[in-house]
């Protein structure tokens, strides 16, 4: 008999969103520690973008929603206002619009070429892709996909 998902402890029902945060967290320190010059320091940069995504990914996609998208879980019942019930349903796109704009303003004032500006830099083109891809799974299909 397997335990219930509630009778699990934190760590084993967390286990892929803290490992996630865990590779993201060992990127930062490896990059901090490393020349951006480098290839090795370039591709910690590079990651640190592409880790910080997947955990996004990963913990967002269990809070929020996206109203039509096959990639989103849908929400259960209705709000008792339209207003919240329209923020509840596309929460996961105006998340991502939010935090994507926090991010495009805080490369906007840094320099680009600065060993963190890199890095900010492709978290935004990250939450581009992201964004991107919630949106497209609203309307587009792909065969062989659990969706199709």
């Amino acid at each position: 008999m397997t335990p219930s998902r509630k009778s699990q402890p934190f760590l084993r029902k967390h286990s892929l969103s803290l490992a996630a945060l865990g590779v993201v967290l060992l990127l930062i320190v490896l990059y901090r520690l490393s020349d951006p010059s480098t290839h090795i320091g370039s591709f910690f940069g590079n990651a640190i973008a592409d880790w910080t995504g997947v955990f996004i990914t990963i913990v967002m996609t269990k809070f929020l929603y996206e109203k039509g998208s096959a990639e989103s879980k849908q929400p259960k019942g209705t709000m008792s206002s339209a207003v919240l019930e329209l923020l509840r349903e596309h929460s996961l796109t105006i998340f991502l619009v939010v935090t994507g704009i926090g991010w495009v303003i805080a490369f906007s004032v840094m320099d680009s070429q600065s060993k963190w500006g890199q890095v900010v830099g492709n978290i935004v083109s990250e939450w581009t892709q992201i964004l991107g891809l919630v949106l497209m799974t609203k309307r587009l299909m792909e065969a062989g996909s659990k969706e199709h």
